[in-house]
Order: C-alpha cells, then structure tokens, then sequence
C-alpha cells in the first residue's frame, strides 16, 4: 500500500515529493504550474534523492504532477547568462542524469503529455520509460537558439539515432507517444492515459524481486559495455558474470530453479 507521504532521509525541495510503495519510491515533480519545467531548485533536489536512496528503497518511479512529465528546462533561468552560468547549468544537468543513468536501483520513468527538451534527456537517462498515449516528445532546442545541456547529445542519437535527433532539433518536429513507440522505440510500453503510473510500480515491483545484485549488474554494466570495444565488453561482461553468479542469494534462486521449486519464465502483458 502506497503511504500518503514519506519523509526522504535528506530535505527535498517543495518541487519534489515522494511516496512509498513497498520497497518502491515513487517520485513526483512538483511544477505542474510550470508543465514541470526543470529549474535548478529541482534538479539539484533531484540530484540530492538519487544520491541518497537508502538501502530498503529498490526501486524509483518517477512521474510529473499535472498533466505534462516535464517541459524541458525552465528559460526563464536561462535570461541573459553568461557563459559560466551556462556552463553551471549544463554541469548540473549532466550531473543528474549520469546519477539516475548509474543509479544503485533500476530508474523508471512515466511519461504523459509534454516530454520536451531536458525533460526528454532526463527520461532517456531512466532505465525504462513507460508512455501514456498522451506523452509528445520534442528538442527545440535549435529553433530557440540553443543546445542540449544535460547529457541528451550523448543518450539520444544512441536511443533514438543521431538523424532522428538532428531533425528534431533542426526543424522542432514532434513525435506522437505512439510513433515513438513503434517507430523510434523511445519507450519499452505504452498505455493509455492515466494507466502510466500504476503500470511503472507494477514494473518496478516485479524488478525488486529480482536479486538486488542482478538488478544492480544489469545497470551498471549495460551501458558500459555498449561504449566499450568488443573484447573489453567481453572481458567486463565475463566479470559481471562471476560477480552475480558469486552472490549467495543468486545461487539460491538457481537451487531453488533446478528443484522446481521457482516458477519457469511467463508470458506477461507488455502494454
């Protein structure tokens, strides 16, 4: 049963709020009055609760207040700064997505209405996306005469493709969630409106019951191993094996498998 509030062991900003599910901590931007946009308040409030997780928490849903997941970053922030101040901002915003992206649990994001900009960049930092039919993606970045700031150069064209992201860009072309879906493969589910958020902690319960060091190996090395060259990705991944194999709970799970007593894999509904 979800608690109606739950008090993170370090202060998070009014922008943010977070309740538990069971193991599972469900966060909620807070700007429904700005579609959410990211200031630096909420970033580096976001930054504070992915660096402080504590040991019971494993798993993170977040979601936006209102209806938009996140408008992007906050222009108002961005009027007449200088070129240090730029930089700041940047910093902090790759600074937060590499934390979610290397975050100790598995990260995952519901997406409605707006997902534009840094907001898309933080989604593509989470681990898995589950879209409503309402979520629309977009990176006017181009069109207002910046550039992406918080990672986004380097996670999209990998998602999405560097052609894909370059006209998104150039010409402030919008993808529908379900062109997203089945074309760019943006998100790994799509549901319809409203059935985000329960879906996301259905997700994320049924992850927790993985072996924590499973779940911890799967997002951790993944994402090192795809920028690795091949024989190094071999190598990690030959390591990532003996560690998770190593792990009394995992040889548990492997007994418990061979003596029928763990249920053999089920098909499930995707969305």
């Amino acid at each position: 049963m979800m608690t109606e509030s739950y008090k993170w062991p370090v202060s998070l900003p009014d922008s943010l709020s977070v309740k538990l599910d069971d193991t599972i901590a469900v966060l909620t931007l807070n700007r429904a009055y700005k579609r959410n946009a990211l200031c630096d308040e909420l970033v580096l409030g976001m930054q504070v609760f992915f660096s402080s997780i504590p040991a019971h928490v494993q798993g993170v849903v977040v979601h936006g207040a209102g209806g938009d997941f996140c408008a992007g970053l906050d222009l108002n922030e961005l009027k007449e700064t200088s070129v240090a101040e730029s930089f700041d901002t940047s910093i902090i915003g790759q600074r937060l997505n590499d934390t979610v992206q290397f975050c100790k649990v598995p990260v995952i994001s519901v997406l409605h209405g707006a997902v534009i900009g840094g907001g898309l960049e933080f989604a593509a930092s989470t681990h898995i996306r589950v879209a409503e039919r309402s979520a629309y993606y977009a990176l006017p970045e181009g069109t207002r005469g910046i550039f992406l700031g918080s990672g986004g150069s380097v996670r999209l064209p990998r998602l999405i493709g560097a052609a894909t992201v370059i006209d998104m860009m150039l010409s402030g072309r919008v993808y529908e969630a379900e062109e997203a879906h089945h074309i760019l493969r943006l998100s790994q589910y799509l549901v319809d409106p409203g059935q985000g958020l329960q879906k996301g902690i259905e997700l994320a319960k049924r992850i927790a019951k993985n072996a924590p060091l499973a779940n911890f190996a799967v997002i951790q090395s993944i994402p090192r191993i795809c920028e690795q060259d091949p024989q190094t990705g071999l190598f990690t991944e030959m390591l990532m094996v003996g560690i998770a194999q190593g792990d009394d709970e995992a040889k548990q799970r492997l007994r418990d498998f061979l003596e029928r007593k763990a249920n053999k894999v089920q098909r499930h509904s995707q969305g």
